[in-house]
């Protein structure tokens, strides 16, 4: 396994592919902000100048980033916003997007990137799994984007980047969260068509297999199936959490003023793979991380 590991010391800054200040006044808001893709975008929005809310499930995750943030850019420091919320409570995050422009007095981005799933067949998910994943994954991204457009987007506009999976004929194996992510892709240009008139801008990213903390959740026989699964890809590797990172960023940014109600892959042309096309074995190619404090997941280290 090569994914790299991040190459500087714990305090050394993200080498951004952005210019420095690009979100100098601005105000993101991160779900799913404490590990995880969303720590890593973070690191990144917090790098470039940004203000940050940070929202997620587990208080210690988010104090935990806000901490490591604020250590590496000390700058930074007071402007870190923490909002603990279960996404899927509409009470839950009507609050919490309250208090990030208490804190803020603007929310100018969202990164809608809290989410979860566990991999089953479909005859064997219960309605109670079904639910849960649906929930977090597609209610979540609704009543956060919503609340986001209702208390601050409507009246100066922004831009919201969800979060989508490579879903692209289907998932099998996880057929809950390839549910609910098609729908967040419909609701993406839903809203994309709806808020436009406001200055709001809605699009999505859809990774494939990016080599996050979040692999190391699931058990010993999925471990498995995922350290193969860098055959299956053209580039024949997995992706890093900065490389999903930049897609987001650059969604987030003024560059993609005219960008709205599209999906960027992130996923080495995983869906341009065919049975009729053998995969070599990469000759070459380069790899993006700019985020020092990466640490690729534990499976990895297994083989």
């Amino acid at each position: 396994m090569n994914q790299p590991a991040g190459s500087g010391t714990a305090d050394q800054r993200y080498a951004s592919v952005f210019r420095p200040g690009l979100f100098d006044g601005k105000t993101v808001m991160v779900t799913g902000g404490g590990s995880g893709l969303g720590r890593c975008t973070a690191h990144e929005l917090a790098a470039l100048g940004a203000h940050l809310a940070l929202v997620g499930r587990n208080p210690d995750k988010l104090r935990a980033a806000a901490e490591e943030i604020a250590r590496v850019y000390p700058e930074a420091a007071d402007r870190i916003s923490q909002h603990p919320c279960d996404i899927r409570d509409e009470a839950g995050v009507r609050g919490a997007v309250t208090d990030a422009l208490t804190a803020h007095g603007r929310i100018d981005g969202v990164f809608n990137c809290a989410g979860g799933q566990f991999p089953a067949p479909l005859d064997r998910i219960s309605l109670n799994g079904w639910n849960a994943v649906v929930q977090n994954n597609l209610h979540g991204t609704f009543l956060v984007s919503r609340e986001v457009y209702t208390q601050h987007m409507r009246q100066h506009g922004g831009a919201i980047v969800n979060m989508l999976a490579d879903i692209w004929g289907g998932m099998p194996g996880m057929g809950h969260s390839g549910a609910a992510r098609a729908g967040v892709w419909n609701l993406t240009e839903t809203a994309a068509c709806e808020w436009a008139y406001a200055g709001v801008r809605v699009n999505a990213v859809a990774p494939g297999w990016i080599a996050s903390s979040g692999m190391d959740s699931y058990d010993e026989h999925y471990r498995g199936v995922l350290r193969e699964l860098k055959t299956k890809v053209p580039l024949q590797r997995f992706g890093t959490e900065a490389e999903l990172a930049a897609a987001v960023v650059f969604l987030l940014s003024p560059a993609a003023a005219f960008i709205n109600g599209t999906v960027i892959r992130v996923d080495g042309g995983v869906p341009n793979a065919r049975h009729s096309w053998n995969l070599q074995p990469a000759e070459r190619g380069e790899t993006y991380n700019g985020f020092p404090q990466y640490v690729p997941p534990s499976l990895f280290s297994e083989d």
